[in-house]
C-alpha cells in the first residue's frame, strides 16, 4: 500500500475540540480532511458493541451523575490492573444510551468539555454508518481498535466474533472496505482473520509491558512489547499481522529501544523501529500525536504550561521523515497540516 503521506487517523474522532467518541467529534474529525476515524470496542452485558476507549466510563460520560446508576459503582482487574468506577459490561445498550458523553481531559481541553453532555454514547454501528453517509467525496476509512478482548473472553464474549458479526452486518466486511483492524493483543487479531475478515491487521505496540492475552496463556514468559519491537520480534510478526503501530516514544525516545535518546543539542532520533518494521514489509503506524505540552517531548515543550501548544509542528516532522504509513492525531486539522500539506 503506497501513499504519498500518512494515513491521518482522527483519533477517536476530534477530541481536541469535542468529547471523544461522540457523534460530533467523528463528524468534525471528517470534515476537518481526517484520512480515518479511529473508534474504539468495548462489550455491554447484552453484547452489543459501543464505543467507548475503556470499558470503565466514569471519566468519559454522566454515570457517576446518575444516581440511578450509583449502586453499579465497583472495583474490576481489567488487563492485570485494578480500576474502580462504572463498567459497560455491567449495563444494557439501553442504559448506556441514557448517558451522555464527557471530556476526559477538561483542564487540557476546556473548549471541547463545554460540550458535555451534548451527546449520547454511540454504538460501533453508528459510527460505521456515520462514516459511510459522510458528507465528502472522498473515501473515508475506520481504523477498529478491539479493546480488552482476553478480558471479555473471561465474561463469556468472542468478541472476534461480535465485530465479524457487526460489520458483516453493516457491509464493511468485503475487501474493498477502507477498514483495518488493530488491537494490543494478536489472539483476537488472529480470530477476526479467521472469521473471513479482509480488512489488514495491526499489532498495537506499547514502549513497556507484556500484551494481555499472552500474559493469559504464558504468564512471565510471555514477550514484552518492547521485545517484539526489536527485530527479531518483527521477524516473527511477518505474516501474523500486516503492520505494528507504535507508541511516539518508540519513535522518539529510542533509549526505550536500547539506543540513545538525545545529543546534548536537541534529539537524536528517529530510532530503527520504522525501517526495521519497513525491512520486513510491515506497515507502521504511530500514536498520539498531540499538540499539547503536556504530551510532548521535552525538548518541544514551550511557555504557557500544559494545556499550552508547544513546538508541536518539529516533533510531528521527525515522527513523519520517519517514514510512518499512518498517524493517530486529536486535532486532525493539524495533522492534516502537518502530514499532507506538507508532503
Amino acid at each position: 500500500m503506497s501513499r504519498r503521506h500518512p494515513l491521518v487517523i482522527g483519533h477517536r474522532g476530534a477530541p481536541g475540540y469535542r468529547p471523544e467518541h461522540s457523534r460530533a467529534a467523528y463528524e468534525l474529525a471528517i470534515a476537518q480532511g481526517a484520512d480515518a476515524v479511529e473508534p474504539d470496542v468495548v462489550v455491554t452485558r447484552d453484547g452489543v458493541l459501543v464505543v467507548r476507549h475503556e470499558n470503565e466510563i466514569s471519566g468519559t460520560t454522566d454515570v457517576a451523575d446518575r444516581p440511578e446508576f450509583a449502586g453499579r459503582r465497583t472495583t474490576k482487574r481489567v488487563d492485570g490492573v485494578e480500576h474502580s468506577g462504572w463498567f459497560t459490561d455491567d449495563f444494557t445498550w439501553d442504559e448506556l444510551a441514557t448517558l451522555r458523553c464527557r471530556e476526559r481531559l477538561p483542564e487540557l481541553r476546556p473548549g471541547s468539555a463545554a460540550f458535555d453532555g451534548a451527546e449520547p454514547v454511540l454504538r460501533l454501528r453508528d459510527v460505521l454508518d456515520l462514516v459511510r453517509a459522510a458528507p465528502v467525496e472522498r473515501a473515508v476509512g475506520v481504523v477498529l481498535e478491539i479493546k480488552h478482548a482476553t478480558y471479555f473472553a473471561g465474561l463469556g464474549w468472542d468478541v472476534a466474533q461480535l465485530v465479524a458479526d457487526e460489520l458483516s452486518e453493516a457491509g464493511w466486511a468485503d475487501a474493498a472496505a477502507p477498514l483495518v483492524i488493530e488491537s494490543f493483543e494478536q489472539t483476537v487479531l488472529a480470530g477476526v482473520r479467521e472469521r473471513g475478515i479482509p480488512a489488514p491487521v495491526v499489532y498495537l505496540l506499547e514502549a513497556a509491558g507484556r500484551p494481555a492475552d499472552l500474559v493469559a496463556a504464558h504468564g512471565r514468559a510471555a514477550p514484552t512489547y518492547r521485545a517484539t519491537a526489536r527485530p527479531a520480534g518483527l521477524d516473527a510478526l511477518v505474516g501474523r499481522v500486516d503492520g505494528i503501530s507504535v507508541s511516539k516514544r518508540m519513535i522518539l525516545a529510542p533509549n526505550a529501544l536500547g539506543r540513545a535518546l538525545r545529543q546534548a543539542q536537541g534529539p537524536a532520533g528517529p530510532s530503527r523501529i520504522v525501517a526495521d518494521a519497513h525491512e520486513r514489509g510491515l506497515l507502521v503506524y504511530t500514536w498520539t500525536c498531540r499538540p499539547e505540552n503536556a504530551f510532548l517531548e521535552p525538548p518541544f515543550r514551550r511557555d504557557g504550561g500544559p494545556a499550552a501548544f508547544g513546538d508541536y509542528a518539529a516533533e510531528w516532522a521527525m515522527i513523519r521523515d520517519a517514514g510512518v504509513d499512518g498517524v493517530f492525531v486529536d486535532h486532525p486539522d493539524l495533522g492534516v497540516q502537518a502530514f499532507v500539506a506538507i508532503a
